[in-house]
């Protein structure tokens, strides 16, 4: 009976945070730092990876990775359509995976510090998922879209496309990302708290 409760309470906590996700990233594509939008649904994937592990953390972040996905393939998304003008396969492969392995590395970091510290667990989680989102992200850019990056530093005035990687594109965007999620993370705790008060 325990058992089923448990898989029940996963379940419908699991169908919240993918709720959560939809409309965090949905009311999140309006807000703009440079050609990319920051990431506000880190939260609850982290959330869901630290109170159901890697494999929720994965579901959570391919979510929020289909979502973007949609709005890069219907031009909401200014930077990324031009991507996916340029490349449509590299630029859903990005999408897709840089999500999903945020969500999934997120909850293999909670699994094996939460145990021990469940503040450190949950802050050093906040920290890994924007850095692993963001760094998959600036890896598909340089593989696959150099010559993209070279005409958009050349338009902000960069002559080096990484100092335009981390100046330029990604700087401000990362800095909210990764300000948010540390920023949350005491909610996040109480959350994650009350919730295995509750089992």
């Amino acid at each position: 009976m325990r058992t089923t409760y448990s898989n029940t309470q996963r379940l419908v906590g699991t169908a919240v945070l993918v709720a959560l996700i939809i409309v965090l990233q949905t009311v999140g594509s309006g807000i703009h730092f440079g050609p990319f939008t920051p990431t506000l649904s880190l939260v609850p994937i982290i959330i869901g990876a630290v109170l159901y592990g890697p494999l929720t953390g994965a579901l959570l972040g391919l979510v929020f990775s289909i979502v973007v996905l949609i709005a890069v393939v219907s031009g909401a998304d200014a930077g990324s359509a031009v991507m996916f003008a340029a490349n449509p396969i590299a630029t859903v492969a990005i999408c897709l995976v840089k999500g999903t392995a945020a969500g999934y590395l997120a909850g293999v970091v909670a699994k094996r510090l939460t145990s021990r510290n469940l503040t450190m667990g949950v802050i050093i989680s906040a920290i890994v998922a924007p850095v692993c989102n963001t760094g998959i992200f600036c890896i598909g850019m340089l593989l696959f879209f150099r010559d993209l990056l070279a005409s958009w530093g050349e338009a902000a005035g960069f002559s080096n496309i990484f100092i335009y990687i981390f100046a330029g594109l990604i700087g401000i965007n990362f800095i909210v990302e990764l300000l948010i999620d540390i920023v949350l993370s005491p909610v996040i705790i109480r959350i994650i708290s009350a919730v295995k008060r509750s089992r």
